[in-house]
């Protein structure tokens, strides 16, 4: 079972972690089945990867469910309430901390992926693959079930909702994207975020013909 440093000093770092990484504890509020609440930080579990609220699967006799929301309502069940320690991997793109978490040295990625409620995100990690092999061979949880991986359900939608939202000007194809966090970041052509960035003019996002003009407006390049 991983284990994870319960060293609460500012820039003290867990044996293989990087450097500078920090723990942080607090209670659980679940948000969906793969982003916490722990205490005043918002947590993007990291290694895993769970069907969004809302997202759909079909049983064996063809019938389909909402299993998102069901997967929430199973994480809700198991750790909402509990105090979780957390060890920081990384910031994602919408100001989460990426984070592996225990509650009662219970790793909760590898529970929620050996019980068929989330996968192994191995784009990102290869800690829980055994574990998501396990439950398939099982058929347990999600794995009982048809489900398109939650990646490529996401995938989908954006392709959807920028086929609804092209931009307005062909020659003007820079996005300038608000994050969770309120910081102006645009993406160009080619970045690895920028098929997947949509543009909501409701929240002041907008796009730009240069990158001279998305600077002037305040924007930072992302950085990849």
């Amino acid at each position: 079972m991983l284990r994870i440093c319960t060293l609460f000093v500012l820039a003290m770092a867990c044996p293989g972690q990087p450097a500078g990484a920090q723990t942080f504890s607090g209670r659980v509020v679940v948000i969906d089945g793969d982003t916490l609440d722990v205490g005043q930080t918002r947590v993007r579990l990291h290694g895993i990867d769970a069907p969004e609220l809302g997202q759909t699967c079909t049983n064996r006799n063809g019938v389909s469910w909402d299993c998102g929301t069901w997967v929430a309502d199973q994480v809700r069940r198991r750790f909402e309430g509990h105090r979780a320690r957390c060890q920081a991997v990384d910031e994602d793109k919408y100001g989460r901390t990426v984070a592996r978490c225990e509650v009662a040295d219970q790793d909760i990625g590898r529970a929620l992926v050996r019980d068929g409620l989330a996968l192994a995100y191995r784009q990102y990690s290869m800690a829980y693959d055994l574990d998501e092999k396990g439950a398939v061979v099982g058929a347990r949880g999600l794995h009982g079930h048809v489900m398109t991986r939650p990646a490529e359900h996401r995938r989908n939608l954006r392709d959807k909702r920028a086929g609804q939202n092209p931009a307005p000007d062909p020659a003007c194809v820079i996005k300038g994207n608000i994050n969770g966090k309120g910081r102006r970041i645009y993406h160009m052509p080619g970045q690895q975020h920028y098929e997947r960035t949509t543009i909501r003019t409701d929240r002041a996002e907008r796009w730009f013909c240069s990158e001279a003009e998305a600077r002037a407006a305040g924007w930072r390049r992302a950085k990849r």
